[in-house]
């Protein structure tokens, strides 16, 4: 029996993002100043949904390639069960922390569909893709201590799902010096994140130190 739906979200999916590019929503960008309740689940669920909309084609780089959709989706659980995290503005940036640096989403489009709240942390762990790499790993380290206390939980709960995926498999065309030095380099943007979380900053030193 086919499973019977409700009417489309009012922004596209990837294929149609794809085909127009830019914001797709034309309503004023909705308020979450107090998400709290039933508000505060319908954020969280309507930015996985977006998420794995946006992400949906996309693959991790380990050699099983898993779906994309997994990275931001454990980044938001690192920030429940190891964070200890609830707040709903948090947890929706998580699941979209990606969108508008991988994908073709504008943060404009963010505001509109999610706030300014979510906005501001979607944009401070978003990297300029523009730059070049190494300008970029400078720049997060350099940043890091000035970010927003919402946007270093994203950033930590980000470095560690990352960190373990790494710790797990090892990426096709990463030497063990690749990997090392890629730890040295979380190492130092986490150091600019202290003082957030001490849950999540544990977990971090502690797969930090057992690979350096």
């Amino acid at each position: 029996m086919a499973e019977k739906t409700g009417p489309p979200p009012s922004y596209p999916d990837l294929s149609a993002e794809q085909t127009q590019g830019g914001p797709s929503s034309t309503t004023s960008p909705p308020s979450y100043n107090d998400v709290t309740g039933v508000a505060g689940i319908n954020l969280i669920v309507k930015a996985a949904d977006f998420a794995a909309r946006r992400h949906r084609t996309q693959k991790r780089k380990d050699h099983a390639q898993t779906p994309y959709i997994n990275h931001p989706v454990g980044v938001a659980y690192i920030l429940t069960s190891i964070g200890r995290v609830t707040d709903p503005v948090v947890l929706a940036a998580a699941y979209l922390h990606d969108t508008v640096e991988d994908t073709k989403t504008t943060i404009e489009e963010i505001e509109m569909e999610f706030g300014k709240e979510v906005r501001k942390i979607v944009e401070e762990v978003t990297d300029d893709k523009s730059l070049p790499k190494a300008t970029r790993k400078a720049l997060q380290v350099e940043k890091a201590p000035h970010k927003s206390p919402q946007a270093k939980l994203v950033k930590l709960a980000d470095k560690l799902y990352n960190l373990r995926d790494l710790e797990r498999s090892t990426p096709h065309g990463w030497d063990k010096k690749r990997v090392k030095e890629y730890f040295k380099w979380s190492r130092d943007v986490v150091a600019g994140c202290k003082g957030t979380n001490d849950a999540l900053e544990a977990a971090l030193d502690d797969i930090i130190n057992r690979n350096l």
